[in-house]
């Protein structure tokens, strides 16, 4: 009997101490949760006894909401930081009060708060996800602390609960680099440049426009504790970085047995080749295992870990066939795990899903489930990045089909809606609204545990992500018509007839499909002549009717929506302009040539001179950010270049990727690069593009410009000002034109030529057509190929000739299923001059 009384003591301090720290997290999420409403509607911080809140429950592990407002007090009750904010925002949106963006909003709080009914929601998914390793690169590399505090706001009130969070990724590695030994030289040369760092993590490039200093792992360090701090505060779970197997060359100096694999992507020169170290090697468990101690030493206890080791990669060489490949992929899935869970019990490994649909040549049912197979099914959780991809784009089905249910894992179902951060509209919107039911009621589903997004970029396209969190939140059928006009009220305050006419229009047009790469071609290499921009009649009519809606002016979220808008109109018309010149060009009509350059100057100074006032789009803030971080003027240049690097030239193969419709980069960039290309052909020189563009990249600042005072009257004035090019300027062709060569690009020897094709020119596609123009010498062809990612994929070759008369100058591509250009396809031909250099003529791409 003496022992037992002791025992119930220490049980019931235990338990007090856990209600204790339960209710310390709790009170924590609720304050934490009223900082994030207050700072969304300030004037609730003069009378906070107007905000009731309460942490409440789970639902059967679900977070769940309640709001009601009675006697000008508004209550809610949620079971957790994120629960609180999210149900604040539902209750702003229902009732019409107002949205917020990324960096702007539009709230429209009542002096007296009306009373509304009690509302409860309990979301059908436990995790609520969000962003995508390369957000780091294409819109976060440079972010300061102000800019993460306003994300994490946007994020507790669009209910986001499971982020990703790789900040200080390498200051942590560095630390490891070092115990074990290497140089700085060799740890230098591992690098790429802070925007360049997605790709790094995942082994697609090293060594890209690095190395990082020292001052940049302090910051980012002292940046993520305060990130991940203000996550967990309000109840979120972020995702953090574990060893995925990528190692410095160097390694092989201190471990000259160290089994790695060179691994290339898209066609990067060997100089930017990741090594792989083997999970099979005991090596990759020790590094594995000193990561997670540095990691926890600095940040703490966590329990989500992102290791990719596979994303858009070939697999580690096997030779003995189906059986020795699925024990060589149990055996790294095995590793991987241990090398997470090492140091931490807890631990469970998350992995994206992007190559389950991108590459299903290397990833079926076999494959994946063996990689899995050696991980405890509660150790484990997969994002089925792309269902958006599966069902509007690849059509190539669900992978919770294909992969029956991810094998009894956790699995989050989720949307790529953006590629880039590129800003022209896109995306079927009444899939995000209601795709997830799909999942919801699969037969597949398994462990369907999570829902969410993850963009290559944000800040654009505001209605799909507003779309896409709230279908999180239900279980239901939404009507997307309906959806619209409560969306609009919140948004603006009004929802005219015009507006409604104009979404109406852009559901039949640009969101309708699903464009994984919308760029205009004067947003692309010049000569260039595809664009995936819906350009379409209707799509221009509801330009036209949104920014010309009346009554909404005083609304900051109309004013900016009416300036992107605007931008996209004006693009499309830039877009004709540039297209009418190439056509001139290939005819030598110098003075129909430099005509459409002058009204492609004009609609491009007049778009620009708009996202000048517009609050995310403009060159000079994204390079304020890069600016910010250097310590010196030389960082400051240097942080400056790779940010520039990233949204132009990149890094080529992966040339024009970003595709932004920014003030100051069209201005500065798009424009003077056509204008360049255009004069030097007009010339008769074959201009180095190239070498411009690296210049551009290596130079500072932006030239000056303002928006117009009343930005509103000026967009209507402009769409009113542009109307299609004259018919006297614009050419017919047979086919659709991509290319073409002059005098200045050919030679009386063979030699290739190359162009750019977009995934908008392959669809349906038959062939391609030389047609010569001009000049007094023929062109011979020998052969054509088409090139994905740097792979042929596609040949035709013959004797073929283009002059006058032409002959076998038709060259027939027989595509294979399933292309994944993620970085672009391209036409190459083997060409020569017959008996001169005076040729000119044009591709045409010939569909079925």
């Amino acid at each position: 009997m003496t022992s037992y009384f002791p025992k119930i003591l220490l049980l019931f301090v235990l338990t007090s101490l856990f209600v204790f720290a339960e209710d310390i997290q709790k009170n924590r999420e609720r304050e934490a949760a009223r900082s994030v409403i207050m700072r969304t509607v300030p004037s609730l911080a003069k009378a906070p006894e107007k905000l009731q809140l309460e942490i409440i429950e789970k639902e059967d592990g679900h977070d769940v909401f309640e709001t009601k407002a009675s006697g000008g007090i508004l209550n809610i009750r949620g079971s957790s930081g994120t629960a609180l904010c999210r149900g604040f925002y539902d209750f702003l949106k229902t009732n019409r009060l107002g949205m917020v963006s990324w960096d702007n909003k539009d709230i429209r709080w009542p002096a007296q708060l009306p009373d509304a009914a009690p509302r409860r929601i309990v979301s059908p998914f436990r995790n609520h996800y969000y962003l995508n390793v390369v957000t780091y690169g294409y819109t976060m590399p440079y972010w300061t602390w102000e800019r993460w505090e306003k994300e994490i706001d946007w994020m507790a009130l669009h209910g986001i609960d499971m982020p990703l969070a790789l900040v200080a990724t390498e200051g942590i590695a560095i630390r490891v680099w070092k115990r074990l030994g290497l140089t700085e030289k060799e740890i230098e040369e591992f690098y790429t440049g802070p925007a360049h760092l997605p790709w790094q993590r995942m082994g697609n490039i090293v060594n890209h426009d690095g190395p990082l200093p020292a001052s940049w792992h302090k910051e980012q360090i002292a940046l993520q504790h305060r990130i991940l701090h203000r996550m967990k505060s309000l109840g979120m779970t972020p995702i953090c970085p574990a060893f995925s197997g990528f190692v410095p060359r160097g390694i092989l100096r201190l471990y000259p047995e160290a089994k790695l694999h060179r691994l290339g992507w898209g066609g990067w020169p060997q100089k930017n080749h990741a090594h792989f170290l083997s999970p099979e090697d005991p090596l990759f468990l020790k590094i594995g295992r000193l990561y997670m101690q540095e990691w926890q030493k600095e940040f703490g206890r966590n329990t989500y870990f992102l290791a990719d080791s596979f994303n858009e990669m070939e697999l580690p060489e096997n030779k003995g066939g189906a059986e020795a490949r699925n024990n060589m992929l149990s055996s790294l899935g095995e590793q991987i795990y241990r090398s997470i869970s090492s140091t931490n019990p807890d631990a469970v490994w998350v992995m994206q899903g992007w190559m389950f649909g991108y590459q299903r040549n290397i990833w079926n049912a076999d494959t994946l489930k063996a990689l899995l197979s050696k991980v405890p099914d509660d150790k484990m959780l997969l994002l089925d990045l792309a269902a958006d991809y599966n069902k509007t784009f690849w059509r190539n089905g669900m992978n919770w089909d294909v992969f029956k249910g991810f094998f009894n894992k956790p699995w989050v179902y989720s949307v790529v809606p953006n590629m880039g951060g590129k800003c022209a509209m896109t995306g079927v919107m009444d899939f995000y609204a209601n795709g997830h039911l799909e999942a919801l009621n699969s037969s597949s589903r398994g462990h369907l545990s999570g829902m969410g997004m993850a963009p290559e970029g944000i800040e654009n396209n505001d209605v799909i992500y507003e779309l896409v969190t709230d279908a999180a939140w239900r279980d239901r059928q939404e009507d997307v018509e309906q959806y619209l006009e409560n969306y609009c009220r919140a948004r603006y305050g009004n929802y005219p007839d015009s507006m409604k006419e104009a979404w109406n229009l852009f559901r039949r047009t640009a969101y309708s499909n699903l464009k994984d790469h919308p760029r205009f071609n004067w947003q692309m290499k010049p000569g260039t002549r595809g664009c995936s921009v819906n350009t379409s009649e209707d799509f221009l009519k509801g330009l036209s009717l949104f920014v010309n809606t009346r009554g909404l002016e005083q609304s900051p979220l109309f004013r900016q929506d009416a300036v992107e808008m605007t931008a996209h109109y004006l693009g499309i018309r830039m877009n004709e302009a540039i297209l009418a010149a190439l056509e001139a060009l290939d005819e030598q009509d110098m003075e129909n040539t430099e005509k459409c350059m002058e009204y492609f100057r004009k609609y491009a100074l007049r778009a620009d001179s708009f996202l000048e006032g517009h609050p995310t789009w403009r060159l000079s803030r994204w390079l304020s950010f890069a600016r910010s971080h250097g310590t010196s003027p030389e960082e400051k240049n240097k942080y400056e270049q790779n940010a520039r690097r990233l949204v132009t030239r990149w890094g080529p193969p992966v040339d024009d990727y970003a595709a932004k419709i920014w003030s100051g980069l069209i201005r500065d960039y798009y424009l003077p690069r056509w204008e360049h290309f255009i004069q030097s052909r007009l010339s008769e020189k074959n201009p180095d593009m190239g070498a411009w563009e690296e210049k551009w990249v290596r130079s500072t600042g932006v030239s000056a410009a303002h928006a117009p005072g009343d930005l509103v009257n000026a967009c209507r004035q402009a769409i009113r000002e542009a109307p299609p090019l004259p018919s006297s300027l614009k050419r017919k062709a047979a086919g659709s034109i991509i290319g073409n060569w002059t005098s200045a690009t050919v030679s009386t020897e063979w030699s290739y030529l190359d162009w750019p094709v977009s995934s908008a020119d392959l669809e349906k596609l038959r062939g391609v057509r030389f047609v010569f123009t001009s000049g007094s010498h023929a062109l011979e062809i020998d052969g054509v190929e088409l090139l994905e990612n740097g792979k042929i994929i596609a040949r035709d070759q013959h004797a073929g000739l283009a002059g006058k008369p032409s002959r076998g100058n038709f060259y027939k591509l027989s595509l294979p299923k399933g292309i994944h250009a993620n970085n672009g396809c391209s036409l190459r031909a083997r060409v020569r001059s017959v008996g001169g250099k005076s040729s000119n003529g044009k591709l045409e791409l010939i569909k079925e």
